[in-house]
């Protein structure tokens, strides 16, 4: 296969891409494996809106970014490992950071997991924290949630931030 240069540096021999270095600007889309190393910002382009009790899809866990203006207190289930490690594509060692917006939100939305996702050692161990599953309404509401695949069909959450 030819070595094709695209504008900027970027080169592809025989199809792939090589290490990336210096600044990257621009959108991705896709995957990104590696290191990633530097500072900036994640910026989600689709959100998604749960405004009352229900299972999220697992295109909606997807997005990353899942927002609630629910006056009522809101449970948030979130879907079976097997419908999010399909979804995701995930595979043992998947690292997926899930936020949870409830700025505009009036009352509590508690985030509950589903079957093959479980609470990790540290959100059992230090439930104040790690553990804790419920997000605040108003200035303080939001939460990020990490989740951390076992295999393609199972997860441990925890709460990161």
């Amino acid at each position: 296969m030819a070595s094709t240069t695209f504008s900027g540096p970027v080169t592809s021999t025989n199809g792939f891409v090589g290490d990336l270095t210096g600044n990257v600007t621009g959108n991705v889309t896709g995957n990104v494996t590696g290191n990633i190393a530097g500072t900036g910002r994640i910026t989600h382009a689709t959100t998604a809106a749960i405004n009352a009790t229900a299972t999220a899809t697992a295109a909606q866990v997807a997005t990353g970014y899942i927002t609630s203006t629910s006056a009522a207190p809101t449970t948030i289930t979130l879907p079976t490992g097997t419908l999010l490690g399909t979804q995701l594509s995930a595979a043992k060692g998947t690292i997926f950071d899930l936020y949870v917006d409830n700025t505009g939100g009036a009352s509590t939305v508690t985030i509950a997991v589903a079957t093959n996702g479980i609470k990790s050692d540290a959100a059992n161990t230090t439930a104040a924290s790690f553990g804790q599953l419920t997000v605040a309404s108003g200035v303080t509401g939001l939460a990020r949630f990490t989740l951390m695949f076992s295999s393609a069909t199972a997860y441990v959450f925890t709460r990161t931030a």
